[in-house]
């Protein structure tokens, strides 16, 4: 996605790439891609299957991944039921300005095109749903549950506009939090890790274990500049059929809300404003209205616990944010100059408040 994996790898918020494609021409034929495939040892058998195994997923899950194109570029996608419904990642479908288009284009794996129309939009965990006017189509079959570190990975989607191409690998880890960027203010949390090359255009396409599920959607990675090797992310499949049904039932998702800006706490900051700690999260501003308003809670304020979690910075906070409920009150200690305070804040539904 848009954000820095860790601090010890140097990556910044800026370093994280989006993987849907804007725009970037194909590479000639026989012309090699920057990211090096895994070799046979590096993908670990997967309840006795691995590489062996790679046709019969590609088999299974190919026909349920389409190619989605747009006026600013491509990405990918997965059909989530028979009756034309498709699942992608918000990105792909949306323009610069978050806005999402009108109508895009969707190609099947069989060749065959139709126009898909947006049902909704989920920024926050950068999901959309869209249909297309035809029945009878391959659905995927989505995981009920993540996948173990270390079972095998199968990507299919449209990196580049090779539609259909499929590379592998194994899942790297699990619940990945990402700190918010300039590309995704919500930040992103509980992604999934592979060492599987994704690239631009995968965005949306499938991810897939050895039996043919969908753990989740090729969301990001981290390009060869910033020195990785095979880093990319994934929205797990529980997420994604949670929001989609949601997107389905309502048009829109829903999340709690605090009303806030926040910001991490640097040494340079904490010097130039006398601030107490460099752990926490800074509130820089709170809107009106806003739950963190009814409930106290002022700019320069200092989030150090929110909801019984210990908070050292803003994706901690946003961590422990995703898991609460609209509607919810929470506790919030927080450091206003030499003093601590205790606050008692009811959420709000951020899909309320868009």
């Amino acid at each position: 996605m848009r954000f820095g994996l860790c601090a010890a790898a140097g990556v910044t918020a800026a370093a994280l790439t989006l993987t849907g494609c804007t725009g970037t021409p194909a590479p000639a034929p026989g012309s090699s891609s920057s990211a090096a495939s895994p070799t046979a040892s590096q993908v670990q058998l997967a309840g006795g299957a691995g590489l062996p195994a790679v046709p019969g997923v590609v088999r299974e899950v190919e026909p349920s991944v389409v190619t989605i194109r747009t006026a600013i570029g491509l990405g990918s996608g997965v059909i989530y039921h028979s009756d034309g419904t498709i699942v992608t990642d918000a990105h792909v479908v949306e323009d610069q300005q978050k806005q999402p288009f009108k109508n895009v284009g969707v190609q099947f794996a069989d060749g065959s095109q139709s126009q898909g129309t947006i049902i909704g939009v989920d920024d926050v965990t950068d999901l959309a749903v869209l249909k297309v006017d035809r029945t009878g189509l391959p659905a995927a079959k989505f995981a009920a549950s993540d996948p173990e570190v270390g079972s095998m990975t199968v990507v299919i989607g449209s990196p580049l506009g090779l539609e259909e191409t499929v590379t592998t690998g194994i899942v790297s880890s699990l619940h990945r939090n990402m700190p918010p960027s300039k590309e995704s203010p919500h930040g992103a949390i509980d992604l999934l890790q592979t060492d599987a090359p994704i690239s631009p255009g995968n965005s949306g396409g499938a991810v897939a274990d050895s039996s043919g599920q969908v753990i989740g959607l090729s969301e990001a990675y981290l390009p060869p500049s910033t020195g990785a090797v095979a880093i990319g992310f994934v929205t797990p499949s529980s997420t994604v059929t949670d929001v989609a049904d949601q997107l389905l039932a309502s048009g829109s998702v829903k999340h709690a809300a605090l009303g806030v800006v926040p910001t991490d706490i640097t040494p340079q900051l904490a010097q130039r404003f006398s601030l107490p700690t460099t752990a926490g999260a800074l509130i820089v501003s709170v809107s009106q209205g806003s739950p963190a308003e009814q409930g106290g809670m002022k700019p320069g304020d200092i989030i150090t616990k929110f909801a019984q979690t210990d908070i050292g910075n803003v994706t901690d906070l946003l961590v422990a944010l995703r898991k609460q409920d609209p509607g919810q009150q929470v506790d919030v200690v927080v450091q206003r100059g030499s003093t601590s305070q205790n606050l008692h804040i009811t959420l709000g539904n951020l899909a309320g408040e868009r």
